[in-house]
């Protein structure tokens, strides 16, 4: 995500008119608009190893499964993100046009240059930005972050306290998202990929 040079305002509204017409996507916070760029390949794998066992296993249960082409709004005036993936089970999302609103799950893919700004981690200044943005979602029940440096997965779930709960998951174990009652081995999660830590060891 890159913020604009020359910062420029708009309504809600006007944002979403202006970014119809735009070739790339941009994310709209407290007015400000923030070009999209591109990920990396085990960014993308990622997204998509997830996004297509998610879709496979929610057919027929009146839900749905998105990618990163699909942004959501927080509520109806912003901000608007574009999660890595994404599954909504509301039927008020049913015949969405411009973004979701009610989410059930959130998934962001950490690469280096974008770590700072998704993860909800405490060890650096500006982490955490989205997940405070997405814990005004009142559908959110998981927040998911996976590296695509290692083969780790840390799920942020509400529990029925409110209060929100950290599970990491790591080599050879198995991932579940409650969310949607869904469980898969880690491996699938990384099939194909080509972790950016291992690919960085082998050209240095």
């Amino acid at each position: 995500m890159v913020a604009n040079p020359e910062p420029k305002y708009m309504s809600t509204q006007e944002y979403l008119e202006w970014e119809e017409k735009q070739p790339i996507k941009y994310e709209y916070i407290n007015g400000e608009v923030f070009a999209m760029t591109g990920g990396t390949i085990p960014h993308t794998s990622i997204a998509l190893n997830l996004a297509s066992a998610l879709k496979s296993h929610v057919r027929g249960k009146g839900c749905q499964a998105f990618m990163a082409d699909a942004k959501v709004g927080v509520s109806e005036n912003g901000p608007y993100h574009y999660p890595d993936v994404m599954v909504t089970c509301d039927e008020r999302d049913r015949n969405a046009i411009e973004a979701i609103y009610h989410p059930c799950l959130i998934v962001e893919v950490l690469s280096p240059s974008t770590e700072s700004f998704d993860s909800p981690s405490e060890t650096l200044r500006e982490r955490g930005k989205k997940f405070k943005h997405y814990r005004r979602i009142s559908s959110l029940r998981e927040y998911v972050l996976i590296s695509a440096e290692q083969m780790n997965v840390e799920v942020f779930r509400l529990n029925d306290r409110g209060i929100w709960e950290l599970y990491t998951y790591g080599e050879g174990e198995e991932i579940y998202l409650i969310s949607v009652d869904f469980r898969c081995a880690i491996a699938l999660v990384y099939e194909d990929v080509v972790l950016e830590y291992d690919e960085q060891e082998t050209v240095g």
